[in-house]
């Protein structure tokens, strides 16, 4: 159905179920939809669901057969300042795990992580997925799992030759603006890192993470 709302409810969904709601969501339905059916969602599950008539709770009806159009790719990434419409796109694209990374070059070190929450969530309702991205804390460049790790090599628009075997991957690592420092990329070269070329251009960072996380899934 078009134009239902979308709703995730961070809650065990089940059919019959009565789970009281925040008021930005009553809100959301009852004057801005100005409707009373909805379809909620969490953990790859939907269900088509209806506000109660006190407006306090969603009554949990039949589930639908949408399957949940989400994957299961981990994208590492350096925090960077347009954070916010990256973690929308990546989103949209069905990513399933975000790990923030400190590297050497992480200009953005002061995220507010809940209002990155706030924008995956709403990205999840928005683009049709039955669940949201795990969102990590961040870690530190040193701490990242190397293994099975493919990185967006940059230095591919600078002649470096890059034909690495990307199938089946399922981490991706994408660095801040400025990319990786060299400090970094000698210890990934030294762990034979995989790296994913996305192109001869320089790319905004925000714009890297898409590309990469396209090339990704498509092959």
């Amino acid at each position: 159905m078009q134009n239902i709302p979308r709703i995730f409810i961070n809650q065990n969904l089940q059919q019959g179920n009565v789970v009281s709601v925040d008021k930005d969501i009553v809100h959301y339905l009852s004057r801005v939809m100005r409707r009373k059916d909805c379809l909620v969602f969490n953990n790859g599950d939907e269900y088509n669901a209806t506000l109660s008539d006190d407006g306090k709770n969603i009554v949990i009806g039949d589930k639908t057969d949408h399957q949940d159009p989400s994957n299961d790719l981990i994208l590492y990434f350096a925090p960077i300042k347009k954070l916010d419409e990256m973690l929308n796109m990546v989103t949209q694209l069905g990513i399933g795990v975000l790990q923030p990374v400190i590297t050497d070059r992480t200009i953005a070190r002061h995220v507010n992580w809940n209002r990155m929450v706030k924008i995956i969530t709403e990205a999840s309702e928005q683009s049709n997925r039955n669940s949201v991205p795990k969102l990590l804390s961040p870690i530190q460049f040193q701490d990242v799992d190397f293994s099975d790790l493919i990185v967006a090599d940059e230095r591919a628009a600078h002649g470096k030759e890059i034909d690495a075997n990307i199938k089946n991957c399922k981490k991706i690592f994408v660095g801040p603006e400025g990319g990786f420092s060299q400090q970094e990329f000698n210890i990934m070269d030294r762990l034979g890192v995989k790296s994913l070329s996305l192109g001869k251009t320089i790319l905004r960072a925000e714009v890297a993470a898409v590309v990469a996380v396209t090339k990704v899934m498509n092959k």
